[in-house]
């Protein structure tokens, strides 16, 4: 399973908000995030790697700060 876990602890230490995601990503690349997105990403659901490539520009981060993978028991 994939877990966005990490993306809303990197959000934080940014000091990034959903807004700034939502409202203010063309000042940090050109990327806005939709609110459908949001809501997928809030409820764990899948999203296109372009999201996850505009979410580590946005945030300028790697891979691992957005998504952490955990194995299903």
């Amino acid at each position: 399973m994939i877990s966005y876990e990490p993306l809303w602890e990197t959000l934080k230490k940014k000091g990034f908000t959903i807004y700034t995601l939502r409202n203010k990503g063309e000042e940090y690349g050109g990327y806005n995030i939709s609110g459908s997105t949001v809501s997928r990403l809030k409820k764990g659901e899948s999203v296109s790697t372009n999201t996850l490539d505009a979410l580590c520009y946005i945030l300028d981060c790697d891979l691992k700060d957005i998504i952490i993978f955990i194995p299903n028991k």
